[in-house]
């Protein structure tokens, strides 16, 4: 026991000896040991990973400056020479060897002076008056770009790009006499027991909007698709609802056009009576409607072709299948009821040739076209209407053309011939005992147009419907509405057309009609009106 207490007691011994004088030097200049210091290799790297960017760093800002250097040279040099090339211009300078060539003989001894000599003063300007040329032409084009940019565009469902397209157009007008429609009229009527000599009035409802959507490619086909609405197709039934118009359905077509090869489908004039003569006053229904043109709106499709001749000549050749429409009225407002063509179960088909010189609104246009339908009346009543077209473009000098179109045929009252009506009944439609025949019609129009600067263009027009008398006068005692007996209607048309913005438009025209009646003689009325609109 005692032996295990001395070792004890010299261990505890040594161990404090070791303590205080092996440790003692550290412990007395440092009383809180720091962290151990890094490791030599570690911070060499660092030092020098920092002193390689700093030289990088000095490297691009040398780089910097001799650019910023040379681009004051230059600018410095561009201004020297411009300023040398204006004096030369103000002093009168000596002129370039050539031009001094072809004022006088030159002299011998100054030939080698002059090919000695620096380059002339017109070099350096020119040289500079081609970099001042391509710096505007660049800033044309950026400012073309952020201009491009800048414009709101029209979002699609789809990643195809839409258009939309318009016209805000106001009419003011004023009519004489007694007339179908006050604000687009195509008739002149007999003036009622209480009726006025003529009225006054305002609308916007000849307003367009149009939509049209690029599609895709298939198989080599562009394809796109247009829609096209008005405000024409009514009023509301509240107090002042004539200023309250309701929107219709224009025009609707969708494309596929190869290169001399396009197929249209849709709602659209009809193929074979393509133009109408050019008036803002009358956009509803176009001009002469009821006077010889043939115009309405009709669901087709058709194939078109076109033959590249010689001399940028061609030949277009277009066929297609339509709704047979026969002008009836349809006799609900919700349901659509088959009119006589449609109960026949056939299309319409149509057929145009034209032949073509030149190219846009000044081309020499030439075609006539066909038209047949089956109509179907019930009780074995039926009738085949058919027409005979024509229309020309003929561009007279620089700033006349003449246009036009002229049909004949029967029962084409679908298409707007004949006031809407396409036979005469000799009693009610309803009793399968009445008797039909169709209404035979010969019309056209022509429009000469006079183009006296970019911005203002004058027409004047004439046009002309005359169902068959013969035909009207068929049944002893026919049975049908009022317009069945009005046998010619004829109208003249001169307006001025002034364009001082591509948008923006100013249109006066007056409008004659002369309508015959068959039992009241001749009425007469007269229509001016005033067009402001605006293109977008």
């Amino acid at each position: 026991m005692v032996t295990d207490m001395k070792v004890f007691r010299f261990a505890a011994g040594f161990f404090v000896f070791c303590w205080l004088f092996l440790g003692y030097p550290s412990w007395a200049q440092t009383p809180n040991a720091p962290n151990p210091p890094p490791q030599p290799s570690t911070l060499e790297d660092s030092v020098q990973a920092l002193v390689g960017e700093i030289k990088q760093l000095n490297a691009t800002v040398v780089q910097l400056r001799s650019e910023v250097s040379r681009s004051r040279q230059e600018t410095q040099e561009l201004r020297t020479e411009l300023r040398g090339a204006l004096e030369k211009l103000s002093t009168g300078g000596p002129k370039p060897p050539e031009l001094a060539k072809s004022t006088s003989t030159p002299d011998p001894t100054q030939v080698a002076t002059q090919e000695s000599a620096p380059p002339p003063a017109k070099s350096a300007e020119s040289q500079t008056q081609a970099r001042l040329t391509r710096l505007e032409e660049d800033q044309q084009l950026l400012e073309g770009k952020v201009n491009e940019q800048y414009q709101t565009k029209i979002e699609s469902a789809s990643k195809y790009r839409m258009k939309l397209s318009g016209i805000a157009l106001l009419n003011m007008f004023g009519n004489s006499g007694t007339v179908d429609n006050q604000d687009v009229p195509n008739l002149a009527l007999q003036r009622g027991a209480v009726g006025t000599s003529g009225s006054i009035g305002a609308t916007l409802r000849q307003s367009e909007i149009g939509v049209e959507v690029y599609g895709p490619t298939l198989r080599g086909a562009r394809a796109s698709a247009n829609v096209n609405f008005d405000f024409f197709g009514g009023f509301s039934t509240v107090t002042n609802g004539v200023t309250s118009n309701l929107v219709r359905l224009r025009t609707a077509t969708l494309r596929l056009d190869w290169t001399q090869t396009s197929l249209v489908a849709g709602q659209d004039a009809p193929f074979f009576s393509p133009l109408s003569p050019t008036s803002f006053a009358s956009l509803g229904y176009p001009t002469f409607s009821d006077a010889g043109n043939l115009w309405t709106w009709t669901p087709q499709v058709r194939i078109e072709h076109r033959f590249n001749l010689s001399g940028g000549e061609q030949l277009l050749v277009q066929g297609g299948l339509l709704d047979p429409l026969s002008g009836d009225v349809p006799p609900s407002e919700f349901y659509r009821v088959a009119q006589a063509g449609e109960q026949s179960r056939k299309p319409a088909v149509g057929s145009r040739v034209a032949w073509i010189h030149g190219a846009g609104d000044r081309a020499l246009t030439l075609g006539i076209g066909g038209y047949y339908s089956r109509q179907n009346y019930g009780a074995g009543r039926t009738m085949d209407a058919w027409a005979g077209t024509a229309d020309w473009n003929l561009p007279l000098g620089n700033r006349f053309a003449l246009s036009g179109e002229f049909y004949r045929g029967r029962a084409l009252g679908g298409l707007g011939a004949a006031e809407g009506r396409s036979v005469i009944f000799s009693g009610p439609q309803a009793t399968p005992t009445s008797e039909l025949t169709g209404l035979n019609s010969v019309g056209g129009w022509t429009q000469l147009k006079f183009k006296a600067t970019q911005a203002v263009e004058f027409n004047a027009a004439y046009g002309q419907d005359n169902p068959f008398a013969s035909d009207l006068r068929y049944f002893s005692s026919p049975t049908s509405s009022g317009y069945t007996f009005i046998g010619k209607n004829q109208s003249e048309m001169f307006n001025v057309i002034y364009r001082p913005r591509s948008n923006l438009l100013f249109a006066l025209e007056y409008k004659n009609l002369d309508t015959q009646s068959m039992h009241n003689g001749l009425y007469k009325a007269g229509d001016v009106n005033l067009s402001v609109g605006v293109l977008f």
